[in-house]
């Protein structure tokens, strides 16, 4: 099968189907380290990220493209900033999506996302991506009305049909040099309850916080199901997707660098060696400069 050695992992969901949602760790493993080494430790493998990326910049052959989902207050935009923090942000291309617009409307759901894709030599990050359409969507089926499909068949055969375009979609990204990794950042209800509690009592943290949020909790099961169906059918060798316990922030974020940082190693990308001729041409070059100095 096609794929760029997708780093192993114990949040790695398989590729012959039979995830389940209820069996995905919320909570970090209990001998994970102290927060202090797990902060010390993602400074480490953020700066092996951020060399990495110098790499890919320079090889300019593959992009990387990061898609993040999570229901409310996993911790996407924490996540993304912290294993970003540090790279260059000219390597980088960042892009949230919220509710479609009335010209993404009138495009297909694809349509929206593959315009932002990350050009060869860059990562891109997506916080929520082309996955709505499955997971939103399908646990409020009434925002179809608003998309003016030409057919909608039985919803059951939609989400099946939007599957198969997204497998389709990211093996045709795959083979054209685009490296994917997606990330379920999986908190649990009870956590997500202590997070919005958190905002409600945080004046600086009021802005963040919707009642619409709390109401989207009554869907909990709902969304646990779209996020089980959509994982089992989409995580190909080529697009796998990792279901990252996020009750700790700290971990998740440590265990989401370091699967990018290992996806980046396992591409080898080198910097370009340039050819004889040109070495000779620097070389020229460079005495012409020094003798310059020298003149000085």
């Amino acid at each position: 099968m096609f794929d760029y050695g997708c780093p192993e992992s114990p949040y790695r969901v398989g590729f012959t189907g039979g995830f389940r949602a209820a069996e995905a760790a919320t909570a970090p493993p209990a001998d994970a380290p102290e927060r202090a080494s797990l902060k010390e430790e993602l400074s480490s493998v953020v700066a092996e990220i951020a060399e990495a990326q110098r790499r890919l910049y320079a090889a300019d052959r593959y992009s990387l493209l990061l898609v993040f989902q999570a229901i409310d207050a996993a911790g996407k935009d924490s996540t993304i900033r912290a294993v970003t923090t540090g790279v260059n942000p000219a390597g980088f291309q960042v892009f949230s999506f919220k509710a479609p617009s009335k010209q993404e409307l009138d495009h297909d759901f694809l349509w929206r996302t593959a315009k932002r894709l990350p050009e060869r030599g860059r990562i891109g990050v997506f916080n929520r991506s082309y996955y709505e359409e499955v997971l939103v969507v399908r646990v409020h089926p009434e925002f179809l009305g608003g998309q003016r499909l030409p057919r909608v068949p039985d919803l059951d055969a939609l989400w099946r049909e939007r599957y198969e375009s997204i497998r389709e979609h990211e093996l045709h990204l795959a083979r054209n040099g685009t490296v994917l990794l997606k990330f379920w950042l999986n908190v649990s209800k009870d956590e997500q309850a202590r997070r919005f509690i958190r905002r409600i009592d945080r004046p600086d943290k009021n802005w963040k916080f919707s009642g619409g949020d709390v109401a989207e909790r009554e869907h909990w099961d709902d969304y646990m199901a779209a996020f089980e169906d959509t994982l089992d059918a989409t995580s190909r060798p080529h697009a796998p997707w990792y279901a990252i316990p996020a009750d700790s922030k700290p971990f998740m974020r440590l265990t989401v660098a370091k699967i990018i940082r290992d996806q980046l190693e396992a591409l080898d990308l080198r910097y370009p060696v340039l050819p004889a001729d040109e070495l000779g041409e620097l070389a020229r070059h460079q005495s012409a400069l020094e003798a310059e100095l020298d003149g000085l």
